[in-house]
């Protein structure tokens, strides 16, 4: 039965509110995933080590032009040009930036002409997007060089393929790298350098 009030009017009945917190929990546990999923902070402690040779030689060989004279073995017989091992060109040492890295960093002049950007005993920390840059911007030690490497010029060769060990990382034809004197381990990410190497000719 419903009794109306002393001004005439019939109360309604309001349903009880819904637990507020429920929504702010919601939206907390989603942050807190977003934010795991931006920063992989688990990166850190996952090491992936990578051991790549160096691109072989390769012998070039070359037909004889029409007309030139039979050899002994026949005028079809090819000309096979002596491989010129790879040749290192210019190299640094990295530095510690955002966090502790070594290792050493080479321009490798390949045996068919081209150049290949070879890491040797990297040892940095993992992290989210880490790439391998060529800058020209200077090294610095300190805080002050974390995050200089995108003020200029710079080329991004790859993703890193592994925060630890030996790889290598093919130098565009197009890219003219002693434009490019700094490597950079960068997390692009963040914007931040894990480290750098300075590379002086050979």
């Amino acid at each position: 039965m419903v009794t109306a009030s002393r001004n005439g009017r019939v109360p309604v009945e309001r349903g009880r509110s819904g637990k507020p917190w429920a929504g702010l929990v919601a939206a907390a546990v989603v942050a807190v995933a977003a934010g795991l999923a931006w920063f992989k902070p688990w990166a850190l402690w996952v090491d992936e080590t990578v051991h790549e040779a160096l691109p072989s030689a390769v012998a070039r060989s070359t037909t004889p032009p029409a007309g030139t004279p039979p050899t002994e073995s026949g005028p079809s017989a090819s000309v096979t040009a002596p491989p010129a091992g790879p040749v290192t060109v210019a190299q640094g040492t990295f530095i510690s930036h955002e966090h502790a890295t070594t290792g050493t960093v080479k321009v490798v002049r390949l045996a068919d002409g081209a150049h290949t950007l070879r890491l040797e005993g990297l040892d940095t920390s993992n992290g989210p997007d880490l790439r391998v840059w060529l800058s020209d911007a200077p090294v610095k030690e300190g805080k002050a060089g974390w995050g200089v490497f995108d003020d200029g010029q710079y080329v991004s060769l790859a993703k890193l393929k592994g925060n630890k060990g030996d790889q290598n990382y093919p130098l565009p034809a197009d890219v003219d790298w002693s434009k490019y004197p700094s490597v950079s381990i960068w997390c692009d990410r963040f914007d931040v350098s894990f480290g750098a190497a300075a590379l002086a000719r050979v």
